[in-house]
């Protein structure tokens, strides 16, 4: 059986808190430490690994890919290790610290900001950071714990848990369909002159295709006199304001369709459906605070 030695957690605290603030400097700073101590403190870890951690220019600090997947390994086994240290008096798992939180602008604007107060109430000690971006970026480069986006995951390392799916249906306000008329069928999209209002998609930098499914058939339009935007709120307030036919998330609109602030134009098109997934670094260990934030999303959804 191996000793555990308090040397091999030397310098990870210090990698961390380069993570975090993506320089030496910020990291001294957030540490009470100078500058060269970081260094020195990440050099020992390197030399101790036998790897290079940074890559380091006078502009920009980058985990290197093996400094990238020591870091994936060995933050939420740190995680785990100050939850179990930290309560083990009261022999419960407490959440708190700072969980940040990489959040789909659509999800965060609509769902989860909305409704965060419960979860803020039910967890006093925990200090939230939700950041809105348009794409996934580098998770565990960019010192996030937890990352809710929509879409279907590309490969990674990460994690990625589906948490539900949304349907995807065309709608247009009650002033649209007056003044330009009802599509009888998707297909109309296309060959007559209707506007279409497009959501830029993030990573490709292309619109969204359109389709539409009914069971196991797939109809795919591209539609005519199109407004193309990367912003999901403008999406809902140019559709909402009668500008134009716009593919919205059921999830989030429902108020408007119940309200008939919007019309679902093709409800023999009910099977397009688009998920919203969690990504963490590893199925390991996963913190307590981000457990419970991925419970509280779930009950909102579920």
């Amino acid at each position: 059986m191996s000793i555990f030695s308090s040397q091999l957690l030397e310098g990870v605290d210090v990698m961390a808190a380069v993570v975090d603030t993506k320089s030496f400097g910020g990291a001294a700073e957030m540490l009470d430490m100078s500058q060269s101590g970081v260094s020195r403190a990440i050099a020992r870890l390197e030399a101790r690994l036998g790897i290079r951690v940074f890559e380091r220019t006078t502009r920009s600090v980058r985990l290197t890919d093996e400094g990238r997947e020591f870091y994936e390994q060995v933050m939420p086994l740190i995680g785990a290790l100050a939850e179990v240290t930290g309560s083990a008096a009261s022999k419960v798992q407490k959440v708190q610290g700072r969980l940040r939180v990489n959040v789909d602008p659509l999800f965060s604007s609509h769902i989860l900001g909305p409704n965060l107060g419960a979860f803020m109430d039910s967890h006093p000690e925990l200090e939230i950071e939700l950041r809105s971006r348009e794409d996934l970026g580098d998770l565990v480069a960019d010192g996030f714990d937890l990352a809710l986006r929509f879409g279907h995951p590309q490969p990674s390392s990460l994690v990625a848990r589906k948490l539900f799916a949304t349907r995807v249906l065309a709608m247009a306000s009650p002033a649209y369909i007056e003044k330009y008329g009802h599509p009888s069928s998707p297909i109309e999209l296309e060959t007559h002159p209707h506007r279409c209002i497009m959501f830029r998609e993030p990573v490709t930098g292309k619109p969204f295709p359109w389709e539409f499914h009914q069971g196991k058939k797939t109809l795919s339009v591209k539609p005519q006199g199109t407004i193309t935007v990367n912003d999901s709120g403008t999406v809902d307030s140019m559709c909402l304001a009668g500008l134009g036919i716009a593919q919205l998330f059921e999830f989030g609109s429902e108020k408007y369709l119940t309200s008939k602030q919007l019309i679902n134009l093709f409800p023999a098109w009910p099977d397009n459906f688009f998920p919203l997934y969690a990504y963490y670094p590893s199925r390991h260990h996963v913190p307590a605070k981000t457990r419970a934030l991925l419970d509280f999303v779930m009950g909102l959804v579920g």
